[in-house]
């Protein structure tokens, strides 16, 4: 059951990556990446995947500290007003996790769709994103 989990959660950030890389192209490579892991685990071991996994990992540390350094900066009150604001298989508590980081998003982004209130107080370059 658990590796049919694994492959789901893969599955879904796949698709999660997938609609994201519409705002931003640079989610493309997390998409395609968790959706080679679904497809087949053992790609993880191909120098290929590891490389690229490696270097877009690289590159997103080095945006977040930049990204973090401009925050730190430049904050506002609200940080929804700023742009910004917006794995090796283990036991039952890393599954556990996988599966709450998985939906989260998904469960993150149908809240804020239904509630109209919330979007409401969004800033005008964010209300075009639904």
């Amino acid at each position: 059951m658990a590796p049919a989990l694994w492959r789901a959660c893969n599955g879904l950030m796949a698709a999660f990556f997938a609609l994201a890389a519409f705002v931003q192209v640079v989610y493309t490579i997390p998409a395609v990446l968790t959706l080679l892991v679904g497809l087949n685990p053992q790609v993880t071991g191909n120098v290929i995947w590891k490389s690229i996994s490696a270097i877009h990992i690289l590159f997103c540390m080095v945006w977040a500290v930049g990204l973090a350094s401009y925050l730190s900066r430049h904050t506002q009150q609200n940080i929804l007003h700023e742009e910004e604001g917006r794995n090796p298989v283990g036991g039952r508590i890393q599954l556990a996790i996988a599966i709450v980081i998985t939906l989260f998003p998904f469960i993150s982004w149908v809240y804020i769709y239904i509630n109209k209130e919330m979007r409401s107080s969004w800033p005008t370059h964010c209300k075009t994103v639904i």
